[in-house]
């Protein structure tokens, strides 16, 4: 992977398996301190039952990436 293909600074990229699709994990987000930290997890998992009972909030699939509306410019 190349530089080009990074997110800018502040993101990093959320890393999974190579077969990573939505139908199989979760992107979940969590505001700590003024700003949002992210995690990927296994979707109906007791870690992911856990997360969501602790504050966390799953990402709907559309809202993924860096697009228009992201605040990040490409």
């Amino acid at each position: 992977m190349s530089a080009g293909d990074l997110p800018p600074r502040p993101w990093l990229r959320i890393q999974g398996t190579g077969d990573a699709t939505t139908m199989w994990y979760a992107v979940m987000r969590k505001r700590e301190r003024g700003i949002f930290i992210g995690t990927l997890v296994f979707r109906h998992s007791p870690h992911h039952a856990l997360l969501l009972e602790s504050g966390w909030e799953e990402i709907p699939v559309p809202e993924i990436g860096v697009g228009v509306g992201s605040g990040v410019s490409g």
